[in-house]
């Protein structure tokens, strides 16, 4: 009878279920969302104000990233153990402390401190996203929840772009942050509105994959991220370290990748023994998953390196303000949030592996168009036309990804898959913004050397300009630094249209790279599955996939 009356109250609840459970989830998601547009559009200022390259603001967006995805799985665990919404609760508010702290940022030590800080706050609050929605909403409504969350990462950019961009041309790029900052605490008010999720008894926090898992992930980043500094395969001069004069790069890649493995065979013996590990194997058990995961960290991450390129082009290529920044890039904000909220009316009538090559397609195409179309004047109606389209494949791609996720693994394992979806989506964030600096920047480097080698200028002069230290820089500071130099009047205006066109050829260039990556990502889309998330025959399909992949 008890058993009865609690499944009826449990029904009802579903069946009536408030809206505001999810409005408080959707201001957290949007607190971090913010955080990470608030960086790159606001690339100029902030770079003028602390006195630090344009690269370093893609630095701290690294490290962000990095610790979001070294120590999420950690959170989904802390998470279970003293229930999600108190977990939830510290997360909204660490991460808010840290948001003030960058509003007072005053060099680069300090900007990357509050992003590294944030970035822990937040691996805290990602899992338990996932668990609250599970926990306060049931069947169709529950879908619909995790649909909507699932958005609000293409939504919130584009309204964190245009906000962003506003305050830092006419106010400051602090008050974005300080907003940040208030954001906590009106989310904090408003989370004790959340039911509490019990805690789990009999969980106990495997170490051993917190250490190895977090090394794995920082080893890897770290050799992506410094390959310009250190050298992708040989050392640089400027390299702080190098083994019989091989780089730092290739050396941590090995190591992270070497970790992964061993991660992950830990993580087995742990279930062998029937302990608890870090993150339930469950949840990438199938050739179909580890695919998903694949396409998301590719999506994801050629996603946040067009996010990062087109405001360092506008704002140091062409001089312009943040906020034109947010209004240039509306095409693509706007077509990934649309993208992203029509995505699950495609469920009934399109499989995930067909949308997904259609949506790998569509970046390859869109990130062409802007390659080939883009120039100095960025109204160009063929680049406006392929963010748009770049823009629809991302949206679509990144909300499909993660309903298949979902669908994918049992609902006992929410919090396991909100913590591997904020692994995939960390990682592939940080990857992107690496992939943005390196390649944007060495293919720069490149091009300024053949540049000044073809001009009529002194071979003298090349011993006072660093080609190995290039980075982007409007043309009022180029001549500010040329003027140091015994260049004449004549040679700095010639060495500011060689940067001009380098710039503009580097940029071009990545967009190309974007669009063949794009390409040969469809191969792990072709394993995507071939059924409609969420649909009643989806289960049978999976179990049936799983038997057939276990036998």
């Amino acid at each position: 009878m008890a058993s009865n009356t609690v499944s009826t109250r449990t029904e009802s609840i579903a069946q009536h279920a408030s809206w505001f459970a999810l409005i408080i989830i959707v201001l957290a998601q949007l607190q971090m969302v913010f955080n990470v547009n608030a960086l790159p559009v606001s690339i100029g200022p902030i770079s003028e104000t602390l006195d630090v390259p344009a690269t370093a603001v893609g630095t701290a967006l690294v490290i962000y990233s990095l610790f979001v995805a070294a120590f999420v799985m950690l959170g989904a665990k802390i998470g279970k153990l003293f229930g999600e919404r108190l977990i939830f609760q510290i997360g909204v508010i660490g991460h808010g402390a840290s948001m003030a702290l960058m509003a007072f940022a005053t060099d680069a030590t300090m900007m990357n401190l509050a992003q590294g800080i944030s970035g822990i706050a937040a691996a805290l609050l990602v899992p338990t996203l996932v668990v609250l929605i599970a926990s306060n909403y049931r069947d169709k409504q529950q879908a619909q929840a995790l649909g909507i969350l699932a958005a609000m990462p293409a939504i919130g950019s584009g309204v964190a772009f245009v906000i962003a961009g506003f305050i830092a041309t006419f106010l400051s790029w602090r008050y974005s942050f300080g907003m940040i900052a208030l954001l906590s605490v009106i989310v904090l008010a408003l989370s004790f509105r959340l039911a509490p999720v019990p805690r789990q008894s009999g969980i106990k926090v495997d170490l051993i994959g917190v250490a190895l898992s977090a090394a794995a992930i920082a080893s890897i980043l770290f050799a992506f991220n410094n390959i310009n500094e250190w050298g992708l395969f040989w050392a640089n001069p400027e390299a702080p370290f190098s083994l019989f004069g091989l780089s730092l790069t290739p050396i941590l890649f090995l190591v992270g990748l070497a970790l992964g493995w061993g991660f992950f065979a830990w993580t087995h013996k742990r279930v062998a023994q029937k302990k608890t590990p870090l993150l339930a194997p469950e949840v990438l058990d199938s050739p179909t998953e580890k695919n998903t995961v694949l396409a998301f960290l590719v999506a994801g991450a050629l996603g946040t390196a067009v996010s990062f390129l087109i405001p360092i082009y506008i704002q140091f290529v062409q001089d312009r303000t943040p906020l034109y920044t947010a209004i240039a890039i509306v095409p693509y904000t706007l077509a990934v949030a649309v993208a992203a909220i029509a995505t699950v009316r495609l469920y009934d009538r399109v499989t995930p592996r067909q949308l997904g090559i259609i949506c790998f397609a569509l970046i390859a195409a869109g990130a062409a168009f802007v390659g080939y179309s883009i120039l100095n004047d960025w109204g160009t109606l063929f680049v406006i036309l392929g963010l748009a389209i770049l823009g629809l494949g991302e949206g679509t791609m990144l909300t499909l990804l993660f309903n298949v996720l979902v669908t994918e693994s049992p609902k006992k394992f929410a919090g396991d898959v909100g913590a591997l979806r904020g692994v995939a989506n960390n990682m592939s964030s940080a990857l992107g913004a690496a992939f943005a600096s390196v390649v944007a920047v060495g293919l720069l480097g490149m091009y300024l050397v053949s540049g000044f080698n073809a001009s009529s200028l002194p071979p003298a002069l090349a011993s006072e300009i660093n080609f190995n230290q290039v980075d982007f820089v409007g043309n009022d500071q180029l001549r500010e630094f040329l003027g140091k130099t015994n260049a004449t009047p004549a040679q700095i205006e010639a060495g500011v249209r060689i940067n001009e066109e380098a710039r503009l050829n580097s940029l071009k260039t990545t967009f190309l790279i974007i669009a063949v990556i794009s390409l040969l990502a469809i191969i792990p889309a072709l394993g995507l599955p071939k059924y409609a998330p969420g649909s009643l025959s989806s289960q049978e399909i999976i179990q049936e996939e799983k038997t057939d992949y276990e036998a």
